[in-house]
């Protein structure tokens, strides 16, 4: 038996996983422009909230639907993956079907299972495309969603459409040649999805039948290693990040604000209060706020990388449903824009963070991060645990602390804040006259 096929499926391999790993580093890389921030706490919470959020899309199913849908795809992702492990020890020993034998009746209702999965991935993507082109749902219709990435979501549709037919073409002619007694074939017990296709293929020579069978395989093996690159230039890299998004939740309180410490601790120390940090004074602030993706935290260029562009949080967001410039969605394909652009250039030997640009201004307007309200909405709706607000948080204070630049109305307020301690002009010590008044006409 000639062994150029086992050669030619080790090169390929070999190449697979090179890029692989290059693409792997340079995410990584890109993810790790972001300031340092540690969310090793409750443990036992975060494997809970990514078991639940990731592994079981609980958030998902706030939308039934296309809930649904998502699950087929994501099942069959995971169990038909299955039998990849052996397309890979059959293109290494040069085997075929390796496990048929060991695994006995029990192989052939699991290709069985494998096949009813493919159908149901079949249908599942047709829908999806029909909801993207035809019936054009108005989340995936957004400004933000024109070219790459309405693109993008429809080449994984087609491409996952044709990598089932591969699988489901190379049962049928499998079984056909199985039948004719052609040597290395395994007859198996009656696979129902393939066998309806069976008759396309029957009227063939059996060296025609060899030929599409391999075709086929070869098809499936390098489409699924093809598209494990292409995973990491789309967005759907969330196949793999939602995991550890999931668990690098924010565990806090949605309407808890994270403050600076370095600003914290100044406002202690005028104030007479003790401070964990002894006698030390803090670090030298390089920035207030976030410019640019290095002011940000790894976790929220993770949480850009993890994004679906599934447009819940901009369907969610009220001041997008108002017609304001605001997209949630926007701001994290921003981000992880501004990262691809800042690690490009890293590793062509340009200016990299250096190059004129900013997160802030470049891709970001200060009139799309003054419009949000701060309601969390965007951060409830996300079915992977995304966190926009925190990132339209930090801009808004690089604005308001570096550049004296928020809108007027809003220096009022925050002038009050300080010396009122409350939104609106009228001192501390009238606070409780509401509460006088109120008591005086209980009274009468």
């Amino acid at each position: 038996m000639s062994i150029l096929p086992q050669l030619a499926f080790i090169i390929v391999f070999a190449a697979a996983v090179y890029i692989l790993y290059k693409r792997i580093s340079y995410l990584r890389r890109n993810i790790f422009l972001g300031k340092a921030e540690t969310r090793n706490d409750q443990t036992d919470t975060r494997w809970k909230t990514m078991f639940l959020v990731a592994f079981g899309q609980k958030k998902m199913f706030k939308r039934f639907v296309p809930a649904m849908l998502h699950l087929l795809i994501y099942v069959a992702f995971v169990i038909i993956n299955l039998e990849v492990l052996e397309f890979i020890i059959d293109g290494l020993s040069g085997s075929h079907r390796i496990f048929a034998p060991l695994l006995g009746t029990a192989y052939g209702v699991a290709m069985n299972i494998f096949e009813f999965l493919a159908i149901a991935v079949l249908v599942s993507c047709v829908a999806f495309l029909i909801r993207r082109n035809v019936l054009k749902v108005e989340r995936f219709t957004k400004p933000e969603m024109k070219g790459w990435p309405a693109l993008d979501a429809n080449l994984i549709l087609i491409i996952e459409i044709i990598l089932m037919l591969a699988i489901l073409t190379m049962n049928a002619t499998d079984q056909i040649l199985a039948s004719r007694g052609v040597e290395h074939y395994t007859l198996l017990n009656g696979l129902f999805f393939s066998s309806m296709m069976q008759p396309i293929f029957e009227n063939m020579s059996d060296g025609t039948l060899i030929l599409i069978e391999r075709f086929a395989w070869w098809f499936h093996i390098i489409g699924i290693l093809a598209f494990a690159i292409y995973v990491t230039y789309s967005k759907h890299l969330h196949i793999f990040l939602a995991f550890p998004n999931t668990w690098y939740s924010n565990l806090k309180p949605k309407g808890e604000m994270i403050n600076m410490p370095e600003v914290t601790h100044e406002v202690n120390m005028m104030l007479g209060i003790a401070t964990g940090g002894g006698s030390e004074p803090p670090a030298e602030i390089g920035r207030f706020g976030a410019k640019d993706i290095n002011d940000l935290t790894w976790v929220n260029i993770m949480n850009a990388y993890s994004c679906t562009e599934c447009g819940r949080c901009t369907s969610e967001c009220p001041a997008n449903l108002t017609g304001k410039k605001l997209s949630p969605r926007k701001i994290m394909m921003d981000v992880r824009d501004r990262a691809e652009e800042v690690g490009t250039s890293i590793d062509k030997g340009g200016l990299g963070l250096e190059d004129g640009k900013s997160l802030l201004g470049d891709y970001i307007t200060k009139e799309e991060i003054n419009a949000c309200t701060s309601c969390n909405a965007c951060v409830e709706a996300c079915p992977v645990n995304i966190d926009p607000l925190s990132i339209i948080l930090q801009l808004r204070r690089y604005v308001a602390m570096e550049e004296s630049g928020t809108p007027a109305q809003w220096n009022s307020m925050f002038q009050n804040m300080e010396t009122s301690f409350s939104p609106w002009k009228f001192a501390p010590t009238d606070r409780f006259n509401w509460a006088d008044q109120l008591k005086s006409e209980e009274m009468k």
